[in-house]
């Protein structure tokens, strides 16, 4: 049996339906007793936090979990108290844990990569087996650049000429589904990609190509940048950290391309031009609330 958290997310949501297009029972945890009732599937859920967990006798249920929880200040302490409850469980279950290309490395400082660190040793020290995803950016972190692309025809970002793997998270999802509902336990770290490293630039290309209209990169300054996220209510921490981000992409640490999602799955990750073609809807109209970014 499968157990996903973060089953309304982005990644979590697509996890759900790939697992049920596969015929492949799973059960979601969710806050929210509605919210369960909205997910692809069977609409097996459990109401639980992962600061208020479910009982031993739930957990020793599942012998397969996913584990991803949306970036914030506390998610480490919230996911080590989650896996604190699988080990008091003491059944051994297999965990697929996402976390983000650079929790790996141990010279990447931005905060959202060193809390995935941070969950990743204590895991390990725990003894339960483990996989890793280690995503790119996702393409949905673009959607929301469609308010300004929309208007003023230009996307802005602090990234300067760095390369980013953009990925879909439904084939992060696809990797996640492949792992769980196969019958072996590869303990190892996937690093996850697109087909191709996109500077911001080029990713307004292939805008400009998809929608038939023209559209710019402007390389925003980082203090510009600051400025407009707070204003638009994102906390000082989420903030620092993704310009954290931003950083670490001017760097060019962030252009990873990696085979992992042909390996595990035997299809291609989605180039940006199919994915930009699929929520075409979003970038013509304003878009809906989005689910947080778990980087």
């Amino acid at each position: 049996m499968i157990l996903v958290t973060g089953a309304t997310g982005r990644v979590g949501y697509h996890l759900m339906a790939a697992l049920a297009d596969a015929g492949t029972e799973a059960t979601a945890m969710v806050r929210v007793e509605a919210k369960g009732d909205d997910l692809p599937g069977r609409g097996k859920h459990i109401v639980a936090a992962f600061d208020e967990p479910p009982a031993a006798e739930v957990l020793r249920a599942f012998d397969r979990v996913f584990l991803l929880s949306p970036a914030s200040e506390e998610q480490a302490e919230l996911e080590i108290l989650f896996i604190d409850a699988l080990v008091a469980a003491g059944h051994q279950p297999y965990v697929v844990k996402v976390a983000a290309d650079g929790f790996q490395e141990p010279d990447c400082e931005v905060r959202f990569m060193r809390s995935h660190r941070q969950i990743a040793v204590h895991l390990a020290a725990t003894g339960l087996p483990a996989s890793y995803l280690a995503p790119s950016l996702y393409m949905e972190n673009l959607l929301p650049a469609a308010e300004t692309l929309r208007t003023e025809g230009t996307i802005y970002a602090p990234a300067g000429h760095g390369r980013v793997g953009f990925i879909a998270a439904s084939d992060v999802a696809k990797v996640a589904a492949h792992l769980l509902a196969g019958p072996g336990r590869d303990e190892r770290t996937y690093v996850l990609s697109g087909p191709e490293a996109l500077r911001y630039r080029d990713v307004a290309e292939r805008v400009s190509a998809v929608f038939g209209r023209t559209v710019d990169y402007a390389d925003l300054p980082p203090e510009r940048a600051r400025e407009q996220m707070l204003a638009s209510g994102r906390t000082p921490w989420e903030v620092e950290g993704t310009l954290e981000l931003f950083d670490w992409v001017r760097s060019g640490a962030a252009g990873t391309v990696s085979a992992d999602v042909r390996a595990v799955t035997g299809r291609d990750a989605r180039p940006i031009e199919v994915w930009l073609d699929d929520f075409r809807g979003a970038f013509v109209s304003p878009p809906p609330d989005l689910p947080s970014a778990a980087f």
